[in-house]
């Protein structure tokens, strides 16, 4: 093996190469940019976004962003749309077509045919004096000096400067659009992220308990309650209002002053002006609550402040939103 530079070496000046080509793109943006976003945002059909080799690798990776950021796309293989895949293309549908040099035998022969049908062209490429660049609608130039590569052959920073213009696309298209944060949770309800966007509290107390009980409670029956319930909490109420809370924190803080628990009643121990959410809150919000209070219970009320549950650190650990 020969004699190498030490890893952590390579990696930062790929990282910092990288880096620095990326933000070279901002200098490199043009009217075609902006007149290709609005061409997009007023075009009554779809975005096919294709390339060949890696450059279709990372036109999966816009195609999963366009969708998920409300701008309706598909992924067509260049080499494959010269075989039958042109099909993909309606009439009012946009292609972006991806590719470094630009002059690929491929995307010679996919131009043309896209042009022919009447279709308007984006191309985003590191040389916009190549085929594509000059028959392009529209050119977006993603030119790198330099890919990080060591013998500058392998697509690295071009690759990585062809996904940051589509982001930069994306992005644009989901602002102009309006898309919002409910927009996003309709495509997004599998997993982590989508229950973080749609999941409520009411749903993560459907299945707790609700432990309570009233003001003048002995301590034995709040022991009992907090215990059977395995909430770690009760809530104390005075005329079905919530006016307390005790854990089992409290509980023991408690016992280790006193063993005479016939002398006091819930009202006595609790901590009072509970943190509370509401039960239509998003779930995210309790976790919001919890962490800004240093607390792993949260009373949950309905929209009269009635109280109806609690969450626990742990129903959000569950459902993977912490």
């Amino acid at each position: 093996m020969k004699n190498s530079k030490p890893i952590l070496q390579t990696a930062k000046e790929t990282i910092l190469l990288e880096s620095s080509a990326i933000a070279n793109l901002a200098n490199l943006l043009d009217k075609h940019f902006e007149n290709a976003v609005n061409f997009i945002l007023n075009a009554n059909g779809r975005v096919i976004v294709t390339g060949i080799g890696k450059s279709a690798n990372i036109a999966t990776k816009i195609v999963a962003t366009f969708n998920s950021t409300g701008t309706p796309a598909i992924f067509m293989h260049a080499a494959d749309a010269i075989h039958g895949d042109l099909g993909n293309v309606q009439e009012n549908d946009v292609v972006i077509c991806l590719s470094k040099s630009g002059n690929t035998p491929e995307i010679k022969v996919l131009v043309p045919l896209i042009k022919n049908y009447g279709n308007k062209i984006i191309a985003i490429t590191g040389n916009i004096n190549s085929f594509l660049g000059k028959n392009a609608d529209f050119p977006l130039n993603t030119f790198v000096e330099k890919e990080a590569c060591p013998n500058n052959l392998a697509p690295t920073t071009s690759t990585t400067a062809q996904l940051v213009m589509g982001d930069a696309l994306a992005v644009c298209l989901q602002d102009l659009r309006g898309f919002s944060v409910k927009d996003f949770a309709k495509y997004h309800p599998g997993g982590a992220l989508g229950k973080r966007l749609y999941l409520r509290v009411s749903d993560l107390i459907e299945n707790n308990q609700v432990p309570q009980v009233q003001f003048d409670s002995s301590i034995a029956e709040v022991i009992v309650e907090i215990s059977e319930k395995r909430l770690g909490v009760t809530a104390v109420l005075k005329n079905e209002k919530i006016i307390g809370i005790i854990t089992d924190g409290d509980i023991r803080r408690m016992l280790s002053k006193t063993t005479d628990i016939n002398s006091f009643t819930a009202n006595d121990i609790m901590g009072e002006n509970p943190k509370t959410v509401s039960q239509d809150a998003m779930a995210i919000e309790a976790l919001e609550k919890l962490e800004s209070n240093s607390i792993t219970q949260i009373l949950v009320v309905d929209a009269d402040t009635k109280y109806t549950g609690v969450v626990h650190l742990h129903d959000l650990i569950k459902e993977g939103i912490f």
